[in-house]
């Protein structure tokens, strides 16, 4: 999770009842798979003294910084986001190194294009209209064979 990350902020009072989050994420951060990931990310905690709700701030190591309030976010929910933001990350740098451009635009029209080696079931219907078996035997066989519930 760290990897992802060039500072890590978590604030919060220690009387507060709201705080698991916040030691939840700070055991995270503080473990040592996700130190050895990533020794150069800042990890700063801030005690509070005044009431001032818990929260967490991560800047990611493109520079943008993400604030989440840790009354409402469990820390998992945090480090998932985390997680699939670094990916993100990961997936517009490799883009941009092969040269190619980000974000990807996919044209419409390829959107739509049917794929090879898909069936398309307008043509299980029409084969199902013109085959010789009673219709209710046909579907009856397509629904074991493709494990679908045709209606």
């Amino acid at each position: 999770m760290l990897k992802f990350l060039s500072r890590v902020r978590i604030e919060f009072n220690a009387l507060d009842p709201r705080v698991a989050s916040c030691m939840e994420f700070l055991a995270q951060c503080n473990a040592r798979n996700a130190k050895e990931s990533n020794p150069a990310c800042q990890i700063q905690v801030k005690r509070r003294t005044d009431d001032h709700p818990p929260q967490i701030t991560v800047t990611f190591v493109n520079g943008v910084e993400e604030v989440f309030d840790a009354t409402a976010t469990p820390a998992q929910t945090i480090r998932t986001m985390i997680l699939e933001k670094g990916q993100l990350l990961e997936t517009e740098q490799m883009f941009r190194e092969a040269g190619e451009a980000w974000p990807v635009i996919i044209p419409d029209e390829e959107l739509h294009r049917h794929a090879p080696g898909t069936k398309d079931f307008s043509f299980c219907i029409l084969d199902l209209l013109s085959s010789g078996l009673k219709m209710k035997e046909r579907v009856e066989e397509r629904e074991r064979v493709w494990g679908l519930k045709i209606m």
